[in-house]
C-alpha cells in the first residue's frame, strides 16, 4: 500500500495593498516650477511662472494688455477729467453754483476737503479773518469710489450724511452733477450758497468784522482792479495750469500745459523778487489763490502731475514768499501734508494706479517751511511798474 503523505497546508492569505495610483507624466521643465509656484501667495504671479518663467511675457500679451489698459485709462480719465476731444486738452468742468444769488441766511455751513486747493482757499480766508466762530465746518475726505466722503474720524457735523452729494441732493429740487469742494450751505434754507471758490472767498470778506479781521482785508476796494488782474493771469496758467499738465490726454495738450506753467512761474519769480506780496506790501485774495497750488507744488504736483521742469524750491523768490504765508497765524494749521499726499497719490487712481506714496520731499517738512524767509525787507516800490507790466502783457496775449 502506498504511502500517503497529507496534503500540504494552505498557504496564509496575503496582506495584500492596492499599489498606489502611477504618477502622472510632467515634463521635467513644468516639475521643476511647480515648488515656486505651489509656494507663491500671489495667484498673477504663480500663473505668470507657470506660463513662461522668469522670462518677459510674450509680446502680444504685453500689446493687449497694453491696448485695454490705455482704453480703461481713457476711459476714466473722461470721466474724472474731461477734455477736449480734438487736443486732448483738460478742460474744467464748470461750478453748478458758480456765484451768490441773493442775501443768504445768518445760519451758513461750510463744507471743504482738506487735499483740494480749491477748498483751502475758503478754508484760510475762514482763518485769517477768524471767521471760525461764525461759521462752522465739515471736512469731506476722498472714498474709495473717489467721491467727497465724511467718515467717523471727520463727520458731516450738520446732518450726519455719508457722501457729500447726500448735501447736495438735500436741497430743494434735488441736485444732478459733481458734488465738489468748497461748498457753502445755507441752513436754514437747505441750500446751495455757492461752490465756487473764489466766489466764497470774496462773500467771507464782506463777512469779517473789524474786530474778528484784526485790521486784515484780503479784498480792500482800492485793490481789487489789481486782484482781479492778479487772479486772471494766476488761474489758468497756475491754479489750473498744473491740472492741465496732470489731466492732458496728449503730448501736444501737456506741452503746451507745461510751458504756459513754467513761463508764469518765472514771471512771478520776477515779480516777487521786489515786492513782498503780488499788490506790494498787503496781504490779498490774489495771495490766497496762488498759496494754495504753490504749498502743493513740490508735494504732488512735481511728481504726480508731470509739473517737472523745475521744483519750487529752485525759485527763491516764490519758495520764500511761500514760507512768508506759511508762517502767518493760523496758516499753517490750515494745510496738513498727509492729508493732500493721501488725497492725491491715494485717490486719483488713474495716475497713480499702485496707490504708492512717495517720500515727502526735505523743502515740504514743517521744519523747512519754518525757516527764516526774509521777506520783511521788502518794499512796494516795484510793485505798481510790475502790475502795469503785467496787464500790459496779459493784454497782448
Amino acid at each position: 500500500m502506498p504511502m500517503w503523505s497529507p496534503p500540504p497546508p494552505p498557504p496564509s492569505p496575503l496582506q495584500l495593498r492596492r499599489p498606489p495610483p502611477p504618477l502622472p507624466h510632467r515634463p521635467r521643465r513644468l516639475r521643476s516650477r511647480l515648488s515656486p509656484v505651489a509656494a507663491s501667495q500671489d495667484p498673477l504671479t504663480a500663473l505668470s511662472r507657470l506660463l513662461w518663467g522668469r522670462a518677459l511675457p510674450p509680446s502680444q500679451l504685453v500689446l493687449a494688455v497694453r491696448h485695454g489698459w490705455t482704453s480703461a485709462w481713457g476711459l476714466l480719465m473722461r470721466q474724472l477729467a474731461p477734455s477736449d476731444p480734438t487736443t486732448g486738452a483738460f478742460t474744467r468742468t464748470l461750478s453748478g453754483f458758480p456765484a451768490i444769488v441773493g442775501t443768504p441766511s445768518a445760519r451758513l455751513h461750510l463744507y471743504v476737503g482738506l487735499p483740494c486747493p480749491w477748498a483751502h482757499r475758503a478754508l484760510l480766508v475762514r482763518a485769517l479773518l477768524g471767521l471760525e466762530h461764525r461759521l462752522p465746518l465739515s471736512v469731506a475726505v476722498p472714498g474709495d469710489d473717489g467721491a467727497w466722503s465724511f467718515t467717523p474720524d471727520s463727520p458731516d457735523a450738520l446732518y450726519g450724511k455719508r457722501k457729500l452729494r447726500e448735501v447736495y441732493a438735500a436741497r430743494r429740487g434735488g441736485f444732478e452733477g459733481r458734488a465738489s469742494v468748497p461748498m457753502l450751505w445755507d441752513v436754514e434754507r437747505r441750500e446751495v450758497v455757492c461752490n465756487e471758490s473764489i466766489e466764497i472767498a470774496k462773500f467771507l470778506c464782506g463777512l469779517a468784522d473789524a474786530d474778528a479781521a484784526a485790521g486784515l482785508d484780503l479784498w480792500p476796494p482800492e485793490l481789487r482792479q489789481d486782484i482781479d488782474r492778479w487772479y486772471a493771469f494766476i488761474y489758468p496758467r497756475v491754479n489750473n495750469g498744473v491740472y492741465r499738465c496732470g489731466f492732458a490726454q496728449s503730448q501736444e495738450a501737456y506741452d503746451a500745459a507745461a510751458g504756459e506753467l513754467f513761463g508764469a512761474l518765472d514771471r512771478l519769480e520776477d515779480h516777487l523778487s521786489g515786492s513782498r506780496y503780488l499788490c506790494g506790501d498787503r496781504l490779498t485774495l490774489a495771495d490766497v489763490c496762488l498759496f494754495t497750488t504753490l504749498i502743493r507744488f513740490d508735494l504732488v504736483y512735481n511728481s504726480l502731475f508731470r509739473c517737472t521742469r523745475r521744483k519750487l524750491v529752485e525759485y527763491p523768490s516764490l519758495h520764500a514768499y511761500t514760507r512768508d504765508i506759511y508762517q502767518m497765524p493760523k496758516v499753517a494749521d490750515t494745510c496738513d501734508m498727509a492729508a493732500i499726499m493721501d488725497g492725491y497719490f491715494g485717490a486719483l487712481f488713474p495716475l497713480n494706479p499702485g496707490g504708492i506714496q512717495p517720500l515727502v520731499p526735505a523743502s515740504c517738512d514743517r521744519e523747512a517751511l519754518l525757516e527764516p524767509h526774509g521777506r520783511e525787507a521788502l518794499s512796494s516800490s516795484a510793485a505798481a511798474g510790475n502790475g502795469r507790466q503785467l496787464e500790459a502783457t496779459s493784454s497782448s496775449n
